[in-house]
């Protein structure tokens, strides 16, 4: 018997980090020496995560009840294993991206795993959520960093339907 799963896109959740901005001030021109150098505030600038692209393994394949898994990598390789016989020609990683003050170290943070549940009930799990991130994260001159990300897609037994799921994204300044 061949099944077949469609895994629409994955509906994320972002969230960033924010800190109050410090509010300009003005020179005060009866000052008896005034300054022109820029205040260096405290407080971190704003910062903004958008999620360009979701993470869709578009439609697999079962060849049979045993399940299988399907990996989807940053830098777009697939893997199929175990009973599932194909990925469909339109699976697309996922991609994000930081917007913040420019040269800044950045911490992304994202779940290990997350359960992706059929309308039917029917649940699967996307292990091993990896990205294609450097191993220190900084904001470019510009003051982005886009990401990519994938994982492998765990399929146990003959489960069938349209599969969705949320995967949070978090972000912050070091």
């Amino acid at each position: 018997m061949t099944a077949r799963i469609a895994l629409c896109a994955l509906g994320l959740a972002a969230a960033a980090g924010f800190a109050a901005a410090v509010p300009a001030r003005a020179q005060c021109r009866l000052c008896a020496v005034p300054t022109t150098a820029r205040e260096t505030p405290d407080a971190k600038g704003p910062m903004t995560l958008e999620v360009e692209a979701g993470l869709d393994f578009d439609r697999l394949v079962l060849l049979g009840p045993s399940g299988g898994s399907a990996t989807l990598r940053p830098d777009g390789t697939r893997q199929v294993s175990g009973a599932i016989g194909a990925m469909g020609g339109r699976a697309m990683v996922g991609e994000a991206r930081v917007r913040g003050e420019p040269g800044r170290p950045v911490r992304v943070d994202l779940p290990p795993r997350i359960e992706l549940h059929s309308p039917g009930g029917s649940q699967i799990t996307i292990h091993e959520i990896t990205t294609d991130l450097p191993a220190a994260p900084r904001l470019d001159p510009s003051g982005n960093l886009t990401f990519r990300f994938g994982g492998r897609l765990e399929v146990a037994g003959e489960q069938e339907g349209d599969f969705r799921g949320d995967l949070p994204i978090t972000a912050e300044y070091l």
